[in-house]
């Protein structure tokens, strides 16, 4: 048998099991387009996650997804991976998924928007036992690269459906919805601010339509929404914390969503 050929031949099937490598931790090439990329996630998802949110103060997991579903960055806030809740890596996750596959390039509903409507009785009842995590993704690979640019997540499809605050579809500014973020760390309120926060850094905030009393994604609290209105059935328990700020103030100071330059 020709050993150089032997040779060639693995040292080309290595070339391409590398090549594949790659592009699975870039997110899938360039399917991760006009999204940020990991240190744009963190830094963003850092400077929301310092300001006052209504919660217990912190540190926070935060996932991108693009249109597809595939993850395209996780990061976190803290000194490391154990600086958060662990389980919060890949409820992150899950909140992108989910604001993603439930929006539209005309309606964008965020993970908060969907609480009220998956209660018993409610219009969507179920939705949150639809499309399962898919665990292989969400726990594969080395745990010390968890929230680095090398996240085993990246370039794979999450997949879950979560129905509490900190997920948000992202519209660029030709309001074309390229994917959505997911923050997950702290009381679901708190969650979905900054996620808000991170959004409108990243300059992902040109929304076209929502459920909201302004007609966009915002977070609807139980009994602060105005009758009749949409939001009435896309509305979340107030998250009170005692001696904290009023997150029901904070969620309605947020920047408003941009629109398009005419």
């Amino acid at each position: 048998m020709n050993t150089n050929f032997l040779r060639t031949s693995c040292m080309a099937a290595l070339a391409v099991v590398s090549a594949l490598s790659v592009a699975h931790a870039q997110g899938q090439g360039s399917s991760c387009a006009g999204l940020p990329s990991y240190s744009q996630l963190k830094s963003a998802l850092t400077a929301a996650r310092q300001q006052s949110n209504g919660g217990f103060n912190l540190d926070m997991w935060g996932a991108v997804v693009n249109r597809d579903g595939f993850v395209c960055a996780v990061a976190f806030t803290g000194d490391d991976r154990g600086s958060e809740w662990p389980g919060s890596r890949v409820i992150s996750a899950q909140k992108a998924n989910t604001a993603n596959s439930f929006s539209l390039p005309s309606l964008a509903l965020s993970t908060a928007n969907l609480y009220a409507a998956v209660q018993p009785g409610g219009t969507l009842y179920g939705l949150q036992h639809s499309n399962p995590v898919d665990t292989q993704v969400a726990y594969q690979g080395n745990a010390a690269n968890y929230g680095q640019s090398n996240d085993p997540m990246v370039g794979s499809r999450i997949g879950g459906v979560n129905v509490f605050g900190g997920g948000l579809a992202l519209y660029n500014e030709d309001q074309q919805l390229i994917g959505a973020i997911g923050v997950s760390g702290d009381t679901s309120c708190a969650d979905h601010n900054i996620a808000w926060r991170t959004r409108h850094t990243l300059n992902l905030d040109f929304v076209p339509a929502g459920v909201s009393a302004a007609d966009d994604d915002n977070i609807n609290y139980i009994g602060l929404v105005p009758v009749p209105s949409l939001a009435n059935d896309f509305s979340h328990p107030v998250c009170e914390i005692a001696g904290q700020d009023n997150v029901s103030e904070i969620s309605a100071g947020l920047p408003p969503v941009q629109k398009p330059e005419t």
